[in-house]
């Protein structure tokens, strides 16, 4: 798949990189589990790159409990520290509280409206929004809908997810088709 024409993010990247690319980025998601996998990740990326916390992918998964919103919520002063000695993921003790407290807003949000998802896609209208972007510097760090969304977001407890924090996570879980308009992943529905 060398000669796969892929947004331009892409074009130095590693094999992960691409392959996120490839399968997940931008792939309209509706799954709560997953989408609670999403904002923790993307809670813990805030400062760093994608990359890194894509190469602790396996390990955030193993440490927060499969990305259980429940099992997660839960966590006590133990699993905090086992946590904050864990070399596998980012060792950062205000992320790691924030997941724990989302896990818990994330719950309440799940049982106000059904589904986390319901909830989040709200903020679109229930529909992938399609960025026009030829260029990489079409690509924007915010939109008004990540911004709104985050605000809410605030209102109701969560912590590290500001609207470009937001934003990114619209455009992993298909919020938002981000992908370039030459790429092959600009026209696939999942």
């Amino acid at each position: 798949m060398k000669n796969i024409k892929r947004c331009d993010w892409v074009k130095d990247a590693d094999d992960l990189m691409i392959q996120y690319h490839d399968t997940e980025w931008g792939v309209p998601l509706h799954d709560d589990n997953k989408i609670f996998e999403f904002l923790v990740l993307e809670s813990f990326q805030a400062g760093l790159s994608w990359r890194t916390i894509l190469s602790k992918r396996k390990n955030f998964e193993k440490a927060f409990a499969k990305f259980d919103p429940i099992k997660v919520s839960k966590f006590s002063k133990k699993e905090i520290s086992r946590l904050l000695k864990n070399e596998g993921i980012v060792r950062n003790g205000a992320k790691i509280h924030a997941a724990i407290n989302n896990a818990k807003i994330f719950l309440e949000v799940q049982k106000e409206f059904g589904t986390f998802s319901k909830y989040m896609w709200r903020f679109v209208d229930n529909k992938p929004m399609v960025g026009v972007i030829k260029k990489m510097s079409d690509y924007k760090p915010v939109n008004i809908q990540s911004e709104v969304w985050s605000k809410d977001l605030k209102r109701r407890g969560f912590k590290f997810l500001w609207p470009t924090t937001v934003y990114a996570h619209m455009q992993a879980v298909g919020m938002v088709n981000d992908h370039m308009e030459n790429c092959f992943r600009k026209k696939i529905k999942s």
